[in-house]
């Protein structure tokens, strides 16, 4: 059920949306809920797809081989509150954690958010949706910007995101959550 809130200083109401009415959106169009606020996701465009695949492969690779978790890419609900629901590009549960997964999503906070920046979403995937995790307790946080061609590991320390790596052209990106993977930029833009 949407609640109401009054904004004070301009005496306007403010719809906010749950979970409940997220649920009922067309299963035809991607949408996010940002503090109860319904954000249509666009398309991405095919670079965006390449990278996402090529990223997922090895890190999906490295997590079966390790039998670390499991790895998800979009669309993929992760409900992280009533007012938040997410759908990340790609995302990384760990075997321990695994009681998050339910048949119709994910029930909480991710050990590892993958974010692939688009220029419909990259404002909001560095700001709002980088906050949104820090403040629900995702470990660890990549940005891979398309282009740039920077790859970017941000993790949670104290509340809040430090940066762990900004990987560019020839360097290899390594992950504090996952020791021993290596990512090699140049295969992912």
């Amino acid at each position: 059920m949407k609640g109401v809130c009054v904004d004070m200083a301009t005496q306007r109401r403010i719809v906010k949306f749950t979970y409940e009415d997220y649920k009922h959106t067309p299963e035809d169009k991607r949408y996010e809920l940002l503090d109860g606020e319904l954000i249509f996701a666009p398309t991405p465009r095919i670079a965006h797809q390449r990278t996402l695949g090529r990223i997922v492969n090895p890190l999906d690779r490295f997590v079966a081989r390790n039998d670390l978790g499991e790895v998800f890419i979009a669309p993929c609900d992760v409900v992280l509150s009533n007012t938040d629901v997410v759908q990340p590009d790609l995302l990384f549960v760990s075997k321990e954690r695994s009681h998050i997964v339910t048949d119709d999503n994910i029930r909480g906070a991710p050990d590892l958010v993958v974010e692939v920046l688009s220029p419909s979403t990259a404002q909001r995937d560095r700001t709002l949706k980088r906050t949104l995790y820090a403040l629900h307790g995702v470990p660890e946080y990549w940005q891979a910007d398309t282009d740039a061609k920077i790859a970017l590991v941000l993790t949670l320390d104290d509340g809040e995101y430090k940066v762990a790596g900004i990987y560019g052209e020839g360097q290899t990106l390594v992950s504090p959550l996952l020791p021993g993977f290596r990512l090699e930029i140049d295969r992912i833009f």
